[in-house]
């Protein structure tokens, strides 16, 4: 299968592609503070640079992309047709980065917590899943 754009075009459409403030994380940050929740963002100074941080409960959240980051089982995490090898190597090197991020953020006393894109869909399920990560009550805040 040929690629629909040519190479200006996807070139154009790939860096386009934010790596901070994307609408699935703006969507839990948003919910988090509705909920009463205070964090920081993109602390340098942790391994990863986590989207979202809560430093009184030592808990790093990251809102990965199903496809940048490979959401196993999504129908969202879909591998191109040309250029396979690129993009097999591509994603096995996020994975790779992400699990020694993660590590050295566990060896540093931080609880990781993953959001994923498609999570982020439903507001929904995505309360549900902030209220028990935080153990927060359903009358935290008002919905």
């Amino acid at each position: 299968m040929t690629d629909r754009l040519d190479s200006a075009a996807r070139s154009a459409l790939m860096r386009a592609v934010r790596r901070k403030d994307t609408t699935p994380e703006l969507r839990v940050r948003r919910l988090a503070h509705r909920l009463g929740l205070r964090f920081r963002l993109h602390r340098h100074d942790l391994p990863g640079t986590p989207d979202l941080v809560f430093p009184r409960r030592r808990i790093a959240l990251f809102v990965h992309g199903c496809f940048w980051h490979r959401h196993p089982g999504c129908r969202y995490a879909t591998t191109p047709a040309t250029r396979r090898e690129f993009w097999e190597a591509k994603f096995n090197a996020n994975q790779a980065r992400d699990r020694r991020q993660a590590e050295q953020l566990r060896s540093l006393g931080w609880q990781v917590v993953i959001i994923w894109e498609c999570e982020t869909r439903s507001l929904p399920t995505l309360e549900a899943r902030l209220r028990a990560l935080f153990a927060l009550s359903s009358d935290t805040c008002e919905s």
